[in-house]
């Protein structure tokens, strides 16, 4: 009989699945599951006791990650290797960040073709937030900005990567998805311009143009630096200059 697959979801929420089924666990054993996975090396116990709970005692973090590692076990599914001075999320554990770094990466490599992830999918996992409800811990808040700033580069290389290609509807669904994730950031907007350009929407080129500024200029009391007006075709500039 085929073992079904395990799964451990990240991104949007955590979310630990066998097959099609939905695995209850704790607080305590989902944070060392999230942990060893966005490790995604074997770690040592003392490390891991030490990132997890770093403001109490050695001893006391050392039984907390046993007791977190005792919870995790008890859900009947092999979803850690543990030997006596280690522990990693195990190896057959299906983590859905781990394929959308990968994709990300690729995305950024110029040399790299891309054609089987320029996807709803992808553009889906690169639009989600990495563990949003969970922000109280150093280590969950360094993790959620790499991944954060990784995936605002990715967006904006698909969105390069579809207007090339000739897809503008699904360049602009990337781009207005980079430019969510970061409004005040220029080279989300620069990107979704250009989409718009090649589609031929000098309208709604112009309009995200009057976005960015907008932006801009409420929140940081800045203009659009020269590159994004350039953008503009110039009788579209002397508009939003007017």
């Amino acid at each position: 009989m085929t073992s079904s697959i395990i799964t451990l979801r990240l991104l949007h929420s955590f979310a630990l699945t066998v097959g099609e089924s939905r695995v209850s666990i704790c607080l305590s054993a989902q944070r060392l599951l999230a942990f060893l996975a966005l490790q995604n090396i074997p770690r040592s116990r003392a490390y891991v006791a030490g990132s997890l709970w770093p403001d109490t005692t050695v001893p006391r973090a050392n039984a907390n990650l046993r007791s977190s590692l005792w919870r995790a076990t008890r859900t009947g599914h092999p979803v850690i290797d543990a030997s006596v001075q280690e522990i990693a999320i195990a190896a057959d554990v299906v983590v859905d960040v781990h394929d959308a770094v990968e994709r990300a990466h690729r995305l950024l490599d110029p040399a790299c073709p891309c054609d089987d992830i320029l996807t709803t999918r992808t553009r889906a996992d690169l639009s989600a937030d990495l563990l949003p409800e969970w922000s109280e811990s150093e280590w969950v808040l360094i993790e959620q900005e790499q991944y954060h700033q990784l995936r605002l580069h990715a967006l904006e290389a698909m969105t390069a990567r579809l207007t090339t290609a000739g897809r503008h509807g699904e360049a602009v669904a990337a781009g207005l998805a980079a430019v969510r994730a970061e409004p005040l950031r220029e080279s989300a907007h620069s990107v979704l311009i250009k989409a718009h350009l090649a589609a031929g929407n000098r309208g709604a080129a112009l309009g995200q143009y009057d976005v960015c500024r907008r932006a801009l200029a409420d929140e940081l009391g800045l203009a659009p630096s020269d590159t994004l007006t350039e953008l503009l075709p110039k009788g579209l500039a002397s508009a939003a200059a007017g």
